[in-house]
């Protein structure tokens, strides 16, 4: 049977256009199928969201997070983010570590964040495979997953410089990093050619999982997510990327703006963040919330992170409140939440925007989300609530139990 949802009434923001007052969303069957004024038709059987003197936008999105897999309050227990066992490890992924019941997905939900991509950790060169999922609404990992063919993370800089360094093992240096980049690449392009050889004569051939996924990285079938801080180290991601011609998305950034013009010319895009945070190591020293609206005034698309848990995904927004206080204008910082991570990382098809034909990822607020007093008032995720308003003036909205959808309540709380 057809489900239908029309959101009525309010100020209608689809960030991929210009906002609409008195507009009305409509959603059939979890995918938005309408979107405009007062005069959009609405099924009679739908369901009406009236939304007078609330803004309505598409879910945020998360682009760089470590939700489910570092999980907050569990300590060593709950802390899969990194299997720092091997430089390479781009046979690792994200998915295998995720627990959806992890506190934070809740947290994700308050913030008006329907979308996150998680990515391994930052101790490897090489540290996995990254996956795009919603965040709320299934039994398991595998029913919020929104694409397993993101991204490979990897880092440069101090973090494995000095996990591997400390092991007294390849790489302690900046050197060594780039060199384990470069040998996993040559590697990789040698198995591509040798499988490639074995398939035009009917040879069998042994499958490497290292090498068969930095091969989709060369094909660029995955985006390459490099953790780079100095903008030395965004000049040596540049200079590797290049090298190899695959495509690179620099995240975190602190020290972008130094670059700025040069990641524009190259049009490589900045996941930017987690802003939040103190100077708590060397790459850090130049950190500030401003430096994103130098990088974004120069051309460069941006996103903003949280890292969570470095910062918890719930503050999301309050970072691009934070950064319009330093420069960033209103709309790009939006964008920065919405449209520019969706396309940045491959989503642009399902999330992002409220546009027809993409998944119905909807959160009413009380009024403009970059207003710190802007609350979540309703979500929806693929056109299911998710955020339900309190049943009180004094209650905080209420998260639907994921499981009411499936006709029993949850035994976890």
């Amino acid at each position: 049977m057809t489900e239908f949802l029309a959101i009525t009434g309010g100020r209608v923001v689809p960030v991929s256009g210009e906002p609409i007052e008195n507009g009305t969303v409509v959603v059939t069957d979890g995918v938005i199928s309408a979107v405009g004024g007062p005069e959009t038709p609405v099924p009679d059987d739908a369901r009406v969201v009236d939304a007078t003197g609330s803004w309505v936008l598409p879910g945020f999105i998360e682009a760089h997070g470590h939700l489910g897999v570092h999980e907050g309050g569990e300590g060593w227990s709950g802390d899969d983010t990194n299997e720092m066992t091997d430089p390479n490890g781009a046979r690792f992924r994200a998915l295998d570590g995720i627990d959806i019941e992890e506190v934070g997905f809740r947290d994700a939900l308050r913030g008006g964040v329907t979308t996150a991509v998680i990515k391994p950790g930052s101790g490897n060169p090489i540290g996995g495979r990254t996956v795009a999922i919603k965040t709320w609404g299934g039994r398991t990992v595998d029913e919020q997953v929104l694409s397993l063919d993101v991204s490979v993370k990897s880092a440069l800089g101090e973090n494995p410089k000095r996990v591997y360094g400390d092991k007294k093992q390849t790489p302690s240096t900046r050197l060594g990093v780039a060199a384990v980049l470069r040998e996993a690449f040559v590697n990789a392009r040698n198995y591509s050619e040798k499988r490639a050889a074995a398939a035009t004569k009917g040879e069998p051939f042994d499958r490497d999982l290292t090498h068969e996924t930095l091969a989709d990285v060369l094909d660029g079938r995955l985006a390459w997510d490099q953790h780079c801080h100095r903008h030395d180290d965004i000049a040596t991601a540049i200079r590797i990327a290049e090298e190899f011609g695959y495509r690179l998305v620099v995240n975190h950034g602190t020290e972008g703006h130094k670059i700025a013009d040069v990641l524009a010319e190259k049009d490589i895009p900045v996941i930017f963040g987690p802003m939040l945070t103190s100077r708590s190591k060397v790459e850090l020293r130049d950190r500030g919330i401003g430096n994103l609206a130098l990088i974004a005034a120069a051309g460069v698309k941006v996103a903003i992170t949280t890292d969570h848990p470095v910062v918890p995904i719930e503050q999301l927004r309050l970072q691009a409140i934070l950064a319009v206080r330093e420069g960033l204008p209103a709309k790009t910082a939006l964008e920065a939440l919405t449209v520019n991570p969706a396309s940045i990382l491959g989503l642009e098809a399902r999330v992002g925007a409220l546009e027809v034909g993409r998944d119905a990822d909807i959160v009413v607020w009380s009024g403009d989300p970059l207003a710190i007093d802007s609350d979540v008032q309703h979500a929806f995720i693929s056109g299911r609530p998710v955020v339900e308003p309190a049943a009180g003036d004094d209650e905080a909205p209420r998260i639907v139990d994921r499981w009411e959808r499936f006709g029993r309540s949850s035994w976890i709380r």
